[in-house]
């Protein structure tokens, strides 16, 4: 039941995503039609605009708005967080539970499945937990994206440097990016990468995949990518809470 109910969600988030990615091409206005861009992508728009009039400077309200952005979601991220850190304390039991039901047969992966699900349900952990905050924060990051992308006046204006609607003439801002994407990603993993050879191998794709679409779109995306990046940073610094070996010590404490 869980499954079905994660991936209807997955194929909806899908929908609208593939749906706002057919007019990334078009500005968006007041009289732009449909779900997306009536409730998502425009009002975003104006906020930008909005603030832009209010300090005189695109650059400066993209900042704020991003921030703005990042605070209105903070609590699930920090949802997504301690999910995130209560599964890699309980690597370890997890660990444990798979050697001692190592069997491929129907009858010992069934009970590993129920011993699993018990040591959840004894520390309070929720595997799903930390899915729902992403599905529900992504539709507003890529909105936001499409009003950057989307509105015109951005393009016309400078900020520091460069110019919002080209690229960085001197690819700082994409650097700052992928640096900052790399340090945010390290913060999150907290050591799971050297467990997790997939998530290793995330830790440098990502980063490089940033800096590469950094490159090529205007300067004022990858302004708002360095600075959510450092939102972030800051907030995995601040909510991250103790170190998971201390965590790892408090459940072998609980367990005996």
């Amino acid at each position: 039941m869980r499954k079905k109910l994660l991936l209807g969600l997955v194929l909806i988030l899908s929908l609208t995503v593939l749906a706002g990615c057919t007019e990334i091409n078009q500005p968006i206005t007041s009289e732009s039609k449909g779900f997306w861009n009536e409730y998502v992508v425009y009002p975003l728009s104006w906020l930008i605009t909005y603030f832009a009039n209010l300090f005189g400077d695109y650059g400066l309200s993209i900042i704020v708005v991003t921030l703005l952005i990042r605070l209105l979601i903070l609590p699930l991220m920090i949802k997504q967080m301690q999910n995130t850190k209560a599964m890699q304390a309980l690597q370890p039991e997890m660990q444990k539970l798979k050697e001692k039901h190592s069997s491929k047969d129907a009858k010992t992966q069934q009970k590993l499945q129920q011993e699993t699900m018990q040591l959840f349900q004894t520390h309070n952990v929720n595997p799903l937990a930390g899915c729902l905050p992403i599905l529900i924060q992504m539709p507003i990051l890529i909105g936001f994206f499409h009003a950057i992308t989307r509105t015109e006046e951005i393009a016309n204006h400078t900020f520091l440097w460069f110019d919002l609607g080209t690229r960085d003439p001197y690819f700082a801002l994409p650097i700052i990016a992928g640096v900052t994407t790399f340090i945010q990603q390290k913060m999150m993993m907290a050591g799971s990468a050297n467990q997790n050879p997939q998530m290793a191998m995330m830790l440098w794709i990502m980063p490089i995949m940033i800096v590469i679409f950094a490159i090529n779109f205007p300067a004022a995306l990858s302004l708002y990518w360095v600075v959510g990046n450092l939102f972030m940073i800051a907030q995995t610094y601040f909510i991250k809470g103790p170190d998971l070996g201390q965590k790892k010590q408090e459940l072998g404490g609980a367990k005996k």
